[in-house]
């Protein structure tokens, strides 16, 4: 009997021979095939999970498929339309995504290391706790070797992909390739980029707290406006980064311990001049203040408030009464303004990217003595932002930015809009 131990299999560059051949698949198939597999899904008779691994999908209508928990393991998904579809959980290990149209897809926890998505768009992608790290399809031969497939392998790759606005919360992006990028306001909050090649990319607006990037080339990319609060950045290279108004750690302005009295106080007397027509209290200015880590009260009423250029980040601001405050400048991302009370208010070039104003009201405010103030956003930023069934009547939104805001049933009649951005494919506003 031999004791020694058998050789380690050794990994070496495949000869053509191994090469694993592509499936080719036509509609009527793949069709079928998703039909199976949403029987599958249902626990129903009849049903079978879509096993399409090395398949050969290239160009592909499947926009609005259900393949969550497929296996598409080094499947051909170059040029596939698959927006609005849903690939919860699926298997895409060493996949060919070039080009794919991935628009609005849902991939949480999708397994996508080694994959290869240059040139994808996967804007309102949300890829919760996927997995992009490193990877490589092997097999083997009659000897034990083993052969790497003639599929490209290594690092998931990201370059040129389209990320705007897509959702990679804890996900996992270790060493992916993601130069020239377009992460623009993506959520990567608890992300890990460790040693990601990110170099030329464009994080502008992202969401980046609690993201891991040790070790990162992040030469030369595009941070403007990026919240980096509790950013890892052991060893990070920054070289040539864009950091304008980059909101971390640090205040961003004076805090609240600067103020003459308590802030507890200075919103109580703001409050009593609000209510007694200016016989009592004192009107608060809070700007230049960095608030972040405050409290205000349920539906504070703080109308004809100053606090320009103020950060109110993250903050609570439901219901909350700011008819006629001015406010320009301010950063409001992120905050939940639903049901404020908005009308009049001065907001040229604030900042309210995701932030959730459903039910807000941005109509004009009218004084006792008849005068008429309408909400003024000019310039101002609300992208990715929920105005569903907001009240914009009159508002001035000359040049605001609202791309992939949501707007259903908003009401913009006699809006102000010259110069207004939004994305393509949103609901549109009342006439």
């Amino acid at each position: 009997m031999n004791d020694e131990p058998s050789p380690m299999p050794s990994l070496a560059p495949a000869p053509p021979a191994t090469s694993r051949q592509r499936q080719r698949l036509n509609h009527a198939e793949i069709h079928k095939i998703i039909k199976s597999h949403r029987l599958f899904l249902k626990g129903r008779s009849g049903g079978s999970r879509a096993l399409l691994a090395f398949a050969d999908l290239t160009d592909l209508a499947m926009a609005g498929c259900d393949l969550s928990e497929a296996d598409l393991s080094g499947a051909c998904l170059r040029g596939a339309h698959l927006y609005d579809s849903k690939l919860d959980r699926a298997t895409l290990f060493g996949a060919d995504l070039r080009e794919a149209d991935l628009h609005g897809a849902s991939m949480v926890g999708a397994n996508l290391r080694g994959a290869t998505l240059r040139g994808a768009n996967l804007t309102r992608a949300n890829l919760f706790k996927a997995d992009l790290r490193s990877g490589a399809i092997a097999t083997k031969d009659l000897k034990g070797n083993l052969f790497e497939m003639a599929i490209e392998a290594g690092p998931a790759q990201l370059d040129g992909a389209r990320l705007v606005n897509a959702n990679l919360t804890d996900a996992d992006i270790s060493d992916v390739v993601a130069r020239h990028t377009d992460f623009t306001d993506a959520i990567l909050r608890g992300a890990r980029l460790l040693r990601a090649n990110m170099q030329n990319a464009r994080f502008a607006g992202a969401d980046l707290e609690g993201a891991d990037l040790s070790a990162a080339n992040m030469r030369n990319t595009d941070l403007d406006g990026a919240v980096m609060i509790g950013t890892k950045l052991d060893l990070t290279d920054l070289h040539g980064a864009s950091l304008r108004h980059v909101l971390t750690d640090k205040p961003a302005g004076k805090t609240v311990d600067k103020l003459e009295a308590s802030f507890e106080d200075v919103l109580s007397r703001h409050e009593r001049w609000v209510v007694s027509d200016g016989a009592e209290g004192q009107p608060a200015d809070l700007s230049g203040f960095d608030l972040r880590g405050v409290t205000f009260p349920p539906a504070a009423n703080l109308a004809a408030l100053v606090a320009e250029n103020a950060v109110f980040y993250g903050l609570e601001l439901e219901g909350v009464k700011l008819q006629g405050a001015r406010l320009n400048g301010a950063d409001f991302r992120n905050c939940r303004l639903s049901s404020a009370d908005l009308r009049g208010v001065q907001m040229r070039g604030a900042l309210l990217n995701r932030s959730d104003l459903r039910d807000a009201n941005f109509e004009p405010l009218i004084t006792e003595a008849g005068k008429h103030y309408p909400a003024n956003l000019e310039g101002a930023q609300i992208r990715c932002a929920d105005l569903r069934a907001a009240k914009l009547r009159e508002a001035i939104l000359r040049n605001a930015d609202l791309s992939e805001t949501e707007i259903a049933l908003a009401d913009a009649r006699d809006a102000v809009t010259e110069g207004m951005r939004m994305s393509p494919k949103r609901s549109a506003v009342k006439d």
